[in-house]
């Protein structure tokens, strides 16, 4: 059996009624080094690049990459929009009382979901959240959709993938990694295989003896 989830039909119906991109644009984000003490740093996040690199390489699709310093919230928010397919290696945080306020830590500051709805982004097809709690709801309001990732499909994207809890930070290249090979599979890109795709890399990383917490936090949303 292979989990899918959805914050809303409506956002479902979104998802599977949509027409997908033969040869998408990708913006790889990553932030290894924090922009404060607040949090720590991320080493393989520049790992996980390559990897997703490598991948893109065999499509020859077009791959954008964005590390460290040069990781702005103006220059991210630009490119999401020019980007069908986005993958943000950092840290994010989830606020419950005002869950618009959940944001992903950039380089100069925060990317908040209050921001990234205001703005159009017609491209945008599949997101992987490489960045902890993305996925986590609350357990005052267990029946609404309060995080990152269901504000991500909000703003237009179809296929979601995010973690519900802190993940290690060995863990985002050897998921990416099998997730990607699959979605670019045979020199295709197809990001509705993103279900299958995670399923696959995390039974991987179960096999490989990884604990129960670092494989169950990470999930799909979407079609």
């Amino acid at each position: 059996m292979i989990s899918s989830y959805t914050p809303t039909i409506s956002a479902l119906l979104q998802a599977s009624s949509s027409a997908k991109s033969t040869s998408p644009r990708v913006l790889a984000v990553a932030q290894a080094e924090s922009a404060t003490q607040s949090f720590s740093a991320l080493p393989s996040t520049r790992q996980e690049i390559r990897l997703i690199s490598q991948k893109a390489a065999l499509c020859s699709i077009d791959l954008i990459t964005v590390e460290d310093s040069q990781g702005t919230v103006e220059r991210v928010l630009e490119e999401m929009k020019r980007c069908e397919w986005v993958h943000l290696a950092c840290h994010g945080t989830q606020d419950l009382d005002m869950p618009t306020k959940s944001a992903f830590i950039l380089a100069d500051g925060n990317l908040e979901l209050e921001e990234l709805i205001k703005h159009p982004l017609p491209r945008a097809e599949f997101a992987f959240l490489s960045a902890c709690q993305t996925a986590t709801g609350d357990v005052k309001l267990a029946e609404e959709a309060v995080h990152l990732a269901a504000g991500m499909m909000l703003a237009g994207y179809r296929s979601v993938i995010a973690t519900m809890w802190s993940i290690r930070d060995m863990d985002g290249p050897e998921v990416a990694g099998d997730v990607y090979a699959e979605l670019l599979k045979d020199g295709k890109a197809d990001h509705t295989q993103a279900a299958y795709a995670l399923h696959r890399a995390v039974q991987k990383l179960r096999l490989s003896g990884a604990t129960f917490l670092a494989w169950m936090p990470f999930i799909h949303f979407g079609a």
